[in-house]
C-alpha cells in the first residue's frame, strides 16, 4: 500500500520533477517508509512506500527492470504473487526481490495486458515502455486503490489522491456540472470518470488505459459483474449456497494474511468484521491484534458495540483495544478528516475512521476490514423493496437519492442545474445486460459504483492518512462472483444478509448475528448544532461561496432554518452535505483573499 504519482509528456518539453515531487509529497502519509523519483526524457514516475512485502530496499519503487526494458509504480497488494513469481520462474524469469512489485512487472512482458487477469488483489499502477514510450494505468476490477488523472498541456500526470494532483498544480479546477449533480444526488457519490472538478477525472475500476508517446489512448475494461445464473446455480439448495460461500470467504480471508508484518483485524462488533476475525483465527493467526473504536451515548442512542466485539475478541483470545472518542474530540479533529478526503464525503463515519486509523497504526501497519459485505450480500433496506418491481428505476432511486431533479432545482442556481445527470446514470446502470432481477441490478450497482466512491474510498483515505494498509475481504473478486451467482432470495433472509448470517453461525457466537445492526452516527453532525453548525454557515456565507455561485441563497437559508427537519431518504442531513462540499473546496482550493472568513472554528458542540 503506497502512493503513485506521474507526469507523461507528449509535446518534447521535459518533465516538470519541482511538480512530481510536490505530488510525492503530497502523498507521503500513504507510504511513510520511503520514497523516490525516476525522471528520463518525457517520463517521470514518484513513489511513497509503505513497507509490507519485501521489507528490503530491493523492492523500492520506482522499480526499472534494465534487462526488459520496463518500469513501475504500484500502490497495493497482490496476495497470489508467491504463485505467480513460480510460474513466471518456470518461463526463465529471474528476480532480484521477493515482493508482488516485481511479479507485477515481469507479468505484464510474459503475457501483456492480460496479466491484470491472473492478479488476485487490490491495486493501482503505472507500467512504462522505454523503447515504445508507452504506459499502461490499471486499477483493480472493485476499484479498492485510487488513480486519478489530470490533463495538462501536452501531457498528463496521474496519483493515488486528488490532492496530490491539485499540489503539482495546473489543474482546471473549475466545478464539474455533472460531478455536482451526482454529489448532490448520490449521497456524495461522483462515480467515475468524473470528479468534482472539471480537470480530474477517475479511471474505472477493472479498467486498463493504454498511452501512446504520441498521446492518443486506448481503454479497455478488463472485468466485469455478471449476475446471470446456470440451472446448477437456480437449482442448488440453501445449504450447498452457504458451504461454498463459507469456503469462499476462508479463502478470501487466508489470502489477504499474505504479508512481511502482522494482519491485525478491525472489530467493531458486527457480523462482518467479527466473522472476519473467526475465520482469521482458524486460519491459524496468532497473537491477533484487534480494535474497536465507540462513542459517547447521546439522546437515547448507544454509541457504541463494545460489548459485541468484547465476545468476539475472548472467544478467539485477541489482543483487543478498545478505542473511545469523546464527541468533543470528534468535532476537534473533523477539520483533519476533511483534508484527508481525496473527495468530499458526507458519512459520519470519515471522522471516526479517521481516529480509529490514527490508533491503529500505532500498534499495526495492516489489517482487515469488514467493508463490502452489506452491499455484495443484500444487507440494505432498499433490497426488499424491490423484489418484484416494476420499474426498478423510480423505486431505487427513491429509496436511495437524497434528492430528485425537482429538488435539484430548487437548490442550484444556473448554469450548474442541466440535465437529469443522475436519473440517466442509475437507469443505464441498472437496466445494462447481465443482471435481470431487480435486486440483483440494485446489487450490482452498489457493488461496482456506490460501494467503490463510498465506504471503500472513506476506509482507503482515512486509513491511509496514517500509513495504515486495510485489507477488504468481502471484496475479493472471486467471493463477489460467487455471491453474484447466488439468488437474490438466499440474501434477503433474515432480514438481509441471510445466507451470511447462516454461513457465520458455524464461525462466531450467536449472539453476534442475532441483534440489530449498529451505527453510530455524530448527533452534531447529523442534527447540525453549536460550533458545527456555525462553522457551515461561515462556510456557505463566505466570499468563496458566493464567488462559486453554486447554491439558490433561497434553499441554503430554508436548511439553516431548521437544520434537523431537512434529511434525505438515507438520513442523512442535506445542510451538512452542502456545507462539508463548501468547506472541502475552501480546504483544498484555499481563496487568494486573506481576509476569507476562516474556514473552520473547531471547539465543542
Amino acid at each position: 500500500m503506497c502512493g503513485i504519482a506521474g507526469e507523461i509528456r507528449f509535446d518534447g518539453a521535459p518533465v516538470d520533477t519541482q511538480a512530481l515531487a510536490r505530488m510525492n509529497d503530497r502523498q507521503a502519509a500513504r507510504g511513510p517508509d520511503g520514497q523516490g523519483m525516476n525522471v528520463s526524457d518525457r517520463f517521470g514516475f514518484g513513489h511513497r512506500r509503505l513497507k509490507i512485502m519485501d521489507l528490503s530496499d530491493a523492492a523500492q519503487q520506482p522499480m526499472f527492470d534494465p534487462a526488459l526494458g520496463l518500469g513501475i509504480v504500484f500502490n497495493g497488494a497482490v496476495y497470489n504473487h508467491a504463485e505467480l513469481r513460480h510460474e513466471l520462474e518456470a518461463k526463465g524469469y529471474r528476480f532480484f526481490s521477493t515482493g508482488d512489485t516485481e511479479v507485477l512487472l515481469k507479468a505484464y512482458h510474459a503475457w501483456g495486458h492480460d496479466f491484470v487477469k491472473r492478479l488476485n488483489g487490490m491495486f493501482a499502477f503505472a507500467i512504462w515502455d522505454r523503447a515504445s514510450g508507452r504506459v499502461l494505468l490499471g486499477r483493480d476490477r472493485l476499484g479498492i486503490k485510487p488513480l486519478y488523472l489530470a490533463p495538462l498541456p501536452g501531457g498528463l500526470r496521474f496519483a493515488s489522491s486528488l490532492p496530490a494532483l491539485l499540489a503539482a498544480g495546473g489543474v482546471d479546477t473549475a466545478i464539474d456540472p455533472v460531478g455536482l449533480h451526482h454529489y448532490l444526488s448520490l449521497h456524495a457519490i461522483v462515480p467515475p470518470p468524473h470528479t468534482l472538478l472539471r480537470g480530474v477525472r477517475k479511471l474505472a475500476p477493472g479498467t486498463l488505459l493504454q498511452i501512446e508517446a504520441d498521446g492518443s489512448t486506448e481503454e479497455h475494461r478488463f472485468w466485469t459483474l455478471s449476475y446471470e445464473r446456470d440451472g446448477a446455480d437456480d437449482n442448488r439448495s440453501f445449504d450447498d449456497w452457504r458451504e461454498m460461500l463459507l469456503e469462499g470467504l476462508r479463502a478470501a480471508v487466508k489470502r489477504r494474511l499474505v504479508a512481511d508484518v502482522p494482519v491485525g483485524a478491525l472489530l467493531s462488533g458486527g457480523v462482518d468484521s467479527s466473522l472476519i476475525v473467526g475465520l482469521m483465527a482458524e486460519a491459524g493467526v496468532r497473537d491477533l491484534r484487534t480494535y474497536n473504536v465507540g462513542f459517547e451515548d447521546v439522546g437515547g442512542e448507544k454509541g457504541n458495540e463494545f460489548e459485541y466485539a468484547d465476545i468476539v475478541a475472548q472467544r478467539f483470545g485477541t489482543t483487543h483495544e478498545r478505542i473511545f472518542v469523546p464527541e468533543a474530540e470528534l468535532l476537534r479533529r473533523l477539520p483533519e478528516a476533511i483534508a484527508a478526503m481525496s473527495e468530499p464525503m458526507v458519512s459520519h463515519d470519515c471522522i471516526g475512521f479517521y481516529l480509529l486509523s490514527e490508533a491503529v497504526s500505532r500498534h499495526s501497519k495492516v489489517v482487515q476490514s469488514g467493508q463490502g459485505a452489506d452491499e455484495v450480500f443484500g444487507g440494505y433496506h432498499w433490497y426488499p423493496r424491490l423484489q418484484g418491481s416494476r420499474n426498478p428505476v423510480a423505486d431505487y432511486m427513491a429509496a436511495f437519492c437524497d434528492r430528485d431533479h425537482a429538488d435539484m432545482g430548487e437548490l442550484l442556481r444556473e448554469p450548474w442545474l442541466g440535465e437529469d445527470h443522475t436519473g440517466r446514470f442509475v437507469a443505464e446502470r441498472l437496466t445494462a445486460s447481465g443482471a435481470s432481477d431487480p435486486v440483483d441490478q440494485a446489487l450490482r450497482l452498489d457493488t461496482t459504483v456506490m460501494l467503490v466512491d463510498d465506504p471503500v474510498k472513506r476506509v482507503d483515505n482515512m486509513t491511509m492518512a496514517f500509513g495504515l494498509e486495510a485489507r477488504v475481504p468481502f471484496l475479493d473478486h472471486e467471493l463477489v462472483e460467487l455471491a453474484a451467482r447466488i439468488p437474490a432470495r438466499h440474501k434477503l433472509d433474515g432480514g438481509g444478509k441471510g445466507i451470511l448470517k447462516e454461513a457465520a453461525r458455524t464461525v462466531i457466537p450467536s449472539e453476534v448475528i442475532d441483534r440489530p445492526k449498529g451505527y453510530f452516527p455524530v448527533p452534531a453532525l447529523k442534527h447540525l448544532k453549536g460550533q458545527v453548525l456555525e462553522s457551515v454557515r461561515d462556510a456557505l456565507a463566505s466570499r468563496a461561496a458566493r464567488e462559486r455561485g453554486l447554491f439558490q441563497p433561497a434553499y441554503v437559508d430554508r436548511l439553516l432554518a431548521d437544520p434537523s427537519a431537512h434529511l434525505t431518504p438515507l438520513r442523512g442531513s442535506k445542510l451538512w452535505q452542502l456545507g462539508l462540499l463548501e468547506l472541502w473546496l475552501q480546504e483544498h482550493l484555499p481563496p487568494a483573499s486573506p481576509s476569507a472568513p476562516p474556514r473552520w472554528k473547531g471547539g465543542d458542540t
